[in-house]
């Protein structure tokens, strides 16, 4: 494995030009200017006009002049911000460290041409795209594992029954009819898959994100109502927010309580179990009623 990973890196060092070699291709920055490493922002600055007035366009039109005074440009461009020359300077120092380099470089070069909302709305886009795929596969993996079990073919035949009638068909084709209505039966039958839930664009980060503003309002406003029902008027829970603190109370989701009987919620509710002498004398009982059982 470390091998493998030695020759990895050897083979990237050998694709990726050399660390001085990506701000100024093979020549050097310093050299193009006539300068020395440790020329001040003066120097540079004169070297610069000294040589446009020589090798620039408008007063050179030889061919080579012009390509000549590109590079001149560049390695002025990069020498004149302490920023990029300090970069350049590491660069040089430190050939080994290529990756760093030339990280450093594109950072320095790209990093502030990018608009930061854009890279946020793409990062955002590519999360959230994985995430559906995530959810999506997941999923259609949970229906096909379900799929397969007695229980799940046994409610998809007492559906079907309750829709033919009882009629079994007895044409000739009737595996490819029951093949087709089994797609459809399938999707009347409810799932409930543990752990597992049916990929939703409002679910996913980036739509979490747009709507953020307006999901805090949404819990602000909900919050202020409940403090002036609840706390101020002194007002009764309705079932709808006494369900909720049961489900509170009792640690458990939504999508269990639903499936929960009427009778046990509605029993659960009077009980006040959001009331703390009420939750205890209810953990109370249901260990009891455990150890009874045992």
């Amino acid at each position: 494995m470390a091998a493998a990973s030695h020759l990895l890196s050897f083979f990237l060092l050998l694709l990726l030009p050399a660390s001085n070699a990506i701000y100024c291709d093979e020549d050097d920055c310093y050299d193009l200017l006539g300068l020395k490493q440790d020329a001040n922002a003066s120097d540079i600055k004169k070297a610069y006009y000294k040589l446009s007035l020589k090798y620039h366009p408008d007063k050179n039109p030889d061919p080579e002049s012009r390509k000549l005074f590109v590079k001149i440009a560049n390695a002025y461009e990069i020498l004149k911000d302490e920023s990029t020359r300090e970069q350049y300077d590491y660069a040089i120092e430190h050939p080994e460290e290529v990756f760093y380099n030339t990280a450093q470089y594109y950072r320095a070069y790209y990093g502030h041409k990018t608009d930061p909302r854009a890279v946020l709305i793409g990062l955002l886009l590519i999360v959230s795209a994985f995430q559906y795929i995530n959810q999506l596969t997941r999923y259609n993996q949970a229906m096909e594992s379900v799929k397969q079990t007695p229980a799940y073919k046994n409610r998809l035949k007492a559906l079907e029954f309750e829709r033919t009638g009882g009629i079994a068909s007895k044409k000739k084709g009737h595996k490819q009819v029951d093949k087709k209505v089994e797609e459809e039966l399938s999707n009347e039958v409810e799932l409930q898959i543990h752990g597992v839930e049916k990929p939703s664009v409002w679910r996913l980060y980036g739509v979490q994100f747009i709507l953020l503003p307006y999901s805090i309002g949404k819990v602000l406003s909900w919050k202020i109502c409940w403090f002036w029902r609840y706390r101020v008027k002194k007002l009764p829970y309705t079932w709808e927010d006494a369900c909720y603190l049961t489900c509170i109370s009792l640690q458990i989701p939504v999508n269990t309580w639903k499936n929960i009987d009427e009778s046990r919620k509605e029993d659960l509710v009077r009980r006040h179990l959001w009331e703390k002498s009420n939750m205890e004398r209810y953990t109370a009982e249901t260990r009891k009623e455990s150890k009874r059982r045992r």
